[in-house]
């Protein structure tokens, strides 16, 4: 684990340890917490796993349910959640879980958990990765420095030469691969990612065929009672670092293509990435003309009364793989952590 992320489980340690996270909670909790899960697997014993903090184990998501119903927490489907914000319902604090992407080992694993109990839940399809034509970049990066015993990026704002031959080398050239990458505009980044898999010998289009529902088994999928689905855009962009007509595509073509092979309406959607970097004020407004009723982001938080009035720009708290403690879940459920790092507003929405 990086620095940086022992720093936050101390973080999530210490404000549960102290009970700072307990008194505090009328203040930080809000009307309810809207959860971003992305994977759902057994752990796998590689030392190099830097995607790990998008997946978390089937015994953590069983956890977590256990947790919500001790906490008093109701959880409900993203639908309702906003039901309960437009029209001010009193009533238990409710919780949402949502997953993106469309991978295939939701249904393998997370959906019995979810079925054992009774919890509804949302699944945000990227269409490109449903029809196996779009790029899990992030997975191709992570396969590369896998494979290569040395990570060469010629990039416009510096030359990269990482040796990347033991595992601690290679999350290493990972996250300084990563970080100067993200920098770039994102068809620079992924032309750059696509040539550093290309020498590494990858099939960048394998990721969706390999992990990511097909239309018949999302055809299936959603109709399972308690599952809905929403969009993620045809290809998962930064919208942020593209232009208008760009991102009117991505909405429209995303969510229309599932109403198609779906046969029922959209509504809802998640911004891919879903930071500020990559969602804001425009990419709110654009999903309002795109039609979409509720939309989320990844900015952490618990979702408060005032969200009511900006349905399009929810946030959500991340059940990350690489803080699955009963200390970390714990300090989200009471929200501190959030109303820290937002600087005390309980509404982030520019």
């Amino acid at each position: 684990m990086a620095l940086r992320h022992r720093i936050i489980q101390l973080g999530f340690d210490v404000l549960t340890a102290t009970g700072a996270a307990r008194a505090l909670r009328p203040l930080a909790r809000g009307r309810g917490i809207i959860f971003t899960l992305h994977r759902v697997r057994p752990a796998r014993p590689s030392g190099f796993q830097p995607n790990a903090l998008l997946e978390i184990e089937p015994a953590f998501l069983d956890r977590v349910l256990h947790r919500l119903a001790e906490e008093g927490f109701k959880v409900v489907s993203l639908a309702e959640a906003a039901a309960i914000l437009r029209e001010d319902r009193p009533g238990p604090p409710f919780a949402v879980l949502t997953f993106d992407d469309g991978y295939r080992d939701n249904v393998d694993h997370a959906q019995p958990v979810l079925e054992r109990h009774g919890a509804p839940w949302t699944m945000f399809v990227t269409t490109g990765f449903a029809d196996a034509t779009a790029r899990l970049w992030w997975l191709e990066l992570e396969e590369a420095v896998r494979l290569l015993p040395r990570i060469e990026l010629d990039l416009p704002q510096a030359q990269l030469s990482l040796s990347a031959q033991t595992d601690d080398e290679k999350r290493a050239a990972f996250d300084a691969a990563y970080a100067a990458l993200r920098a770039l505009p994102e068809p620079a980044m992924r032309e750059a990612i696509a040539a550093l898999a290309a020498r590494a010998g990858i099939d960048p289009l394998a990721f969706a065929r390999d992990h990511c529902l097909r239309w018949d088994e999302l055809r299936a999928l959603a109709a399972r009672p308690g599952v809905s689905i929403g969009a993620h855009t045809l290809t998962h962009p930064m919208l942020a670092k593209h232009d208008d007509a760009f991102v009117r595509a991505e909405l429209r073509d995303g969510r229309s293509r599932i109403e198609a092979e779906l046969g029922r309406p959209v509504t809802h959607l998640a911004y891919p990435v879903g930071d500020p970097t990559s969602a804001g004020a425009r990419e709110f407004a654009l999903a309002a003309e795109a039609g979409y009723e509720v939309a989320v982001t990844t900015r952490p938080g618990h979702v408060f009364a005032g969200h009511a009035r900006h349905l399009l720009a929810l946030p959500r708290v991340s059940l990350n793989g690489l803080f699955q403690t009963d200390a970390a879940l714990t300090a989200m459920l009471d929200g501190l952590p959030f109303l820290i790092w937002n600087r005390g507003r309980r509404l982030d929405v520019a």
